[in-house]
């Protein structure tokens, strides 16, 4: 093989979501903080997603996750989050997947049967809590940065559809929450690709007719994400839900989305209808469950806000290197709009000069 690049990677899914993690072969990112790191990724070695998440290397359905020496000495290491279209400030799957690869693969160590850790997203500190049994991790919970609403009751113009009162809520990315019985969905699988086309609508017209900025780091992105909710069910002490998150090109978040939680459990205290430790267990559309909570209220700016914590559990299915042939003709991948719901850039690919 004559490769001119090779990464170790490690895949993981974290209640079904896919979320890979490079622990080697990276080069030096240089940054003063992880999300100055996460900056120089997406604006000078932005190849590198390309060839982990496009075809013919990754998937729609992919998202990464590079390891990088935390910044902030209270942590023992820092991630950078790559997914289809963007590099998000927090991922909550992705940060259960870290966890879970850092002490399976034996990169930190594992004490049974509770490890303690702390990470650096590029949304600042992440308290990790795994509980750990015989060399497997088998529940990550995570306490997340604040979450807070931006907008409660917006109504947003979509073409084709009319007019839509959802909220914006920030979770570590910035969601439009929308109601999903008034638009007929029950949030089961069949309804994916419908789902995704008429979330991309709501998510365009959001993002161009409601402003966001974030009041403490005004590069975090506006909004990015849609998050269909489903009814308020109470089981015993319990409030439950299902929900969908539609990611961007247009496609399901397999998981309950963690940051997605967050997001919820923000408009969930904001309307009165969850406290400070009282549990929320959030359905994915596959089924799949994360246990949340709000561990205390406090503020960013001028919002009000909750700390989130969230729990699940992720699963290692293979180990391997990934490599670039220096023929290759798609060094930066490639998509097509038949699974990626649109075609990200141009298909063109790169030919050698002998070509």
């Amino acid at each position: 093989m004559r490769w001119n690049r090779v990464m170790t990677v490690v895949d993981c899914h974290a209640e079904g979501e896919v979320g890979r993690v490079v622990i080697g072969g990276v080069p030096q990112i240089p940054g003063d903080s992880v999300f100055a790191k996460r900056v120089h990724l997406q604006d000078h070695l932005d190849d590198l997603r390309r060839m982990i998440l496009f075809e013919p290397r990754g998937a729609i359905n992919h998202n990464a996750n590079i390891l990088v020496p935390a910044t902030d000495p209270r942590a023992q290491m820092g991630y950078v989050i790559l997914e289809s279209t963007e590099y998000p400030a927090m991922s909550g799957s992705n940060t259960i997947c870290v966890a879970t690869v850092l002490l399976e693969a034996g990169i930190l160590p594992m004490s049974e049967p509770t490890t303690e850790l702390m990470l650096e997203s590029p949304a600042g500190l992440i308290t990790v809590t795994c509980d750990c049994r015989d060399g497997k991790v088998e529940r990550v919970r995570f306490v997340n940065q604040p979450a807070f609403c931006y907008h409660l009751d917006a109504v947003v113009e979509v073409p084709d559809v009319g007019r839509l009162v959802v909220d914006v809520a920030y979770g570590g990315m910035t969601y439009v929450l929308v109601e999903a019985d008034p638009l007929g969905f029950d949030l089961v699988p069949s309804e994916a690709r419908t789902l995704c086309e008429l979330g991309q609508k709501i998510k365009r017209a959001a993002a161009e007719q409601i402003e966001v900025t974030h009041p403490e780091n005004p590069e975090i992105p506006g909004i990015t994400q849609v998050e269909y909710t489903g009814p308020l069910r109470r089981d015993g002490e319990l409030l439950r839900a299902r929900n969908a998150v539609v990611v961007s090109p247009g496609r399901l978040d397999r998981s309950p989305c963690g940051t997605g939680t967050s997001a919820r459990l923000a408009q969930l205290h904001a309307r009165g209808l969850l406290g400070v430790g009282e549990r929320f267990v959030h359905e994915s559309v596959i089924g799949t469950t994360f246990d949340s909570s709000i561990v205390e209220l406090t503020t960013v700016g001028e919002h009000d806000a909750v700390v989130p914590a969230v729990a699940g559990q992720a699963w290692i299915t293979g180990i391997y290197q990934m490599g670039m042939d220096p023929t290759d003709p798609f060094p930066r991948g490639f998509t097509v709009a038949d699974t990626w719901l649109r075609q990200i850039d141009d298909l063109a690919p790169v030919r050698t000069a002998a070509e």
